[in-house]
């Protein structure tokens, strides 16, 4: 993943250098235009989401239209996941005191435990033209409103755990979700060829979220508590840019 977002950056810097030397002269005005496209982020947890897990990956797509006036608005999803759990105890009720699962077989099960979630976001910023970019160019602010979701994934490929399968299943996952609210602040480039277009910076998320299992198995009892689950991370995204077609000129002898 680390050599994903290595080569992201580079390829995105090199594009930009091309197009910069094309271009002698900045834009003097910003354009209206849809942006779509993919975003990758390595994120830190923090407050309650670091006790369950450790840093994670995500991956996702927006749609955000610019005004001429550089105001934003748009939407976002993205997929979270990782490998680093740290609530590791989850299946203590189901395991034998040296940590193995037993299988329907009578042998050690393979069982494996990952982060998986999800957030999806309504969202509103705007473009500061700087450092002698194009009008359309600069730092780039964002605020938004939205769902996170984060779970226990469960993998028993071979089937040979009922426990870890159906409805009893939910009693392990630790399914989590709640309002959150995202910022993001960092460089937006919009390339006067419109060939390179992409962004980069930081996030911070917070989000107030509460189980929705109505019980835990390995704890025998229902969690009700309300948590508060925090994200930091670097992402960068890329653009395909939808500008207004403009009318053509016509001339008549």
């Amino acid at each position: 993943m680390k050599k994903v977002c290595f080569w992201f950056l580079v390829s995105g810097f090199w594009l930009w250098t091309i197009e910069s030397s094309a271009q002698k002269m900045a834009k003097d005005s910003a354009e209206k235009v849809f942006l779509l496209g993919p975003s990758f982020a390595f994120q830190l947890p923090g407050a309650d989401l670091a006790n369950r897990f450790g840093n994670n990956f995500k991956v996702g797509g927006s749609f955000t239209g610019k005004l001429k006036n550089n105001w934003l608005f748009g939407v976002e999803g993205q997929f979270i996941f990782g490998d680093q759990l740290k609530e590791n105890h989850v299946l203590d009720s189901i395991s034998t005191q040296q940590g193995f699962v037993i299988g329907t077989n009578g042998g050690y099960a393979d069982v494996f435990l990952y982060e998986r979630g999800l957030q999806f976001f309504l969202k509103a910023g705007k473009i500061f033209p700087a450092f002698y970019s194009n009008a359309n160019s600069g730092i780039m602010a964002t605020m938004g409103v939205g769902l996170l979701q984060h779970r226990i994934r469960i993998e028993n490929d071979d089937n040979n755990v009922p426990q870890l399968h159906g409805e009893y299943l939910k009693g392990y996952d630790r399914l989590t979700n709640g309002l959150s609210l995202t910022e993001y602040i960092g460089w937006i480039h919009l390339g006067q060829n419109h060939v390179a277009n992409f962004s980069a910076g930081f996030e911070f998320t917070q989000a107030f979220t509460k189980s929705r299992r109505t019980f835990n198995f390995d704890e025998m009892k229902r969690d009700d508590k309300q948590r508060l689950d925090l994200l930091f991370g670097f992402r960068a995204s890329w653009f395909i840019p939808f500008y207004k077609r403009k009318p053509k000129d016509f001339y008549y002898n």
